[in-house]
């Protein structure tokens, strides 16, 4: 056989070969989050639910009941309310968080889902919005500040060295235990208690964190709903929520009356209400 066509055969058979061969790479797993779990219910528009520090998804119940007509996606950070702390168990919780729910609604292959969160959920929902606005479609923060240290009256810098403190104590015997037994009815719940090592480093996270910076690039309709539990704290809160919002692309701002931090449980009816109309709200 003459040379240059056994090397052409040669060249033939070995492509054909490679292209018989199982040579391309499988497909990645489909993405699982470890941080937090999710229990889907309803059919409509997606609506991802996002509890606050120690809650469970529990808090949300009344809503989905009262709310109907939407693909409510209600999650549950691991660690809080019995849940496993899987991928939370060591190092940041509330930024590799937001991360993971970023990463949800792209998997799940959701279309600008509203997000609703409360508490550390909507500090949750304010960094999944700011970093993709182009995977949320509008935006509920319930009850927190841009800088969660302002529940407390204080600011980042000034919390850092308590917050420091705090997460040290946890970690030793006698903190865990002084943990267990505060944060067993901080969830709204009293249901299953959460993982004190877990809420101590969010906790830490969240005193020392300032989403103000951030605000501009949440290009979406942003509701935020607040709690005044004394009648004679209203100018006060206005004034404050004004403030602490005075960066953010005209967000509605809407005050609940006679409530506490848990609005969703001490005003559900209004709470409900208010949830319709974001929904529904034309942009």
């Amino acid at each position: 056989m003459h040379r240059r066509h056994f090397l052409t055969g040669l060249a033939a058979a070995a492509l054909v070969g490679c292209s018989s061969s199982p040579t391309e790479a499988a497909p990645p797993p489909p993405f699982r989050p470890t941080r937090f779990s999710v229990e889907v219910r309803g059919s409509g528009p997606d609506v991802i639910l996002i509890p606050g520090l120690t809650a469970g998804r529990g808090i949300w119940s009344r809503l989905v009941e009262a709310v109907p007509g939407y693909r409510y996606h209600l999650l549950q950070v691991s660690g809080f309310a019995g849940e496993p702390a899987r991928g939370n168990a060591s190092g940041p919780v509330v930024g590799p968080l937001a991360e993971e729910i970023g990463r949800y609604i792209e998997a799940e292959g959701l279309r600008r889902p509203a997000v609703i969160g409360h508490s550390m959920g909507g500090t949750l929902a304010m960094m999944v919005a700011s970093k993709w606005p182009e995977r949320v479609g509008r935006l509920m923060v319930v009850d927190i500040p841009p800088q969660p240290s302002g529940l407390l009256g204080s600011d980042a810098a000034r919390m850092r060295g308590l917050a420091d403190s705090l997460r040290d104590f946890a970690s030793t015997p006698t903190g865990r235990q002084i943990f267990e037994s505060v944060i067993g009815g901080m969830s709204g719940e009293g249901t299953r208690p959460s993982d004190p090592d877990v809420v101590a480093r969010a906790m830490h996270e969240l005193a020392t964190l300032d989403l103000t910076a951030d605000l501009p690039r949440i290009t979406l309709p942003m509701t935020v709903v607040y709690a005044s539990l004394d009648p004679r704290s209203n100018a006060r809160q206005d004034a404050a929520y004004r403030a602490a919002f005075a960066r953010a692309r005209e967000p509605q701002l809407i005050r609940i009356d006679r409530s506490g931090h848990m609005i969703m449980l001490d005003q559900p009816a209004r709470f409900n209400e208010t949830v319709r109309a974001f929904l529904t709200r034309r942009t």
